[in-house]
């Protein structure tokens, strides 16, 4: 199966601690399309406290999925790069996309 470029978006995702589990997961930045309850799937590097601190914020190219009707995800494809965000890096990224919704 070919991967589809043009349903891939650029997102930008944060490291967290989730209250439910106790492991560091991955979720949207808030004020974006995306819910930050909405679940990523990523490589597990960008999970890894050891590699990056938990709260690093990250450029991603996701797609909204699903897995045979299940619940709804972004899928970030292994072989894409990853750009790890500064604040200001993220700040400006939110402010040209404000307007820009799904």
């Amino acid at each position: 199966m070919a991967r589809e470029a043009w349903a891939y978006r650029e997102v930008a995702v944060e490291s967290f601690v989730d209250p439910r589990t106790g492991q560091v997961s991955i979720r949207p930045v808030s004020g974006q399309a995306y819910a930050t309850s909405l679940r990523v799937q990523c490589a597990r590097a960008l999970s890894d406290p050891e590699r990056y601190p938990v709260g690093t914020r990250f450029l991603v190219s996701a797609k909204l999925t699903d897995r045979q009707g299940g619940a709804p995800f972004l899928f970030v494809w292994h072989g894409d790069p990853v750009t790890v965000m500064s604040k200001a890096a993220l700040t400006r990224f939110l402010g040209e996309r404000k307007r820009l919704r799904l």
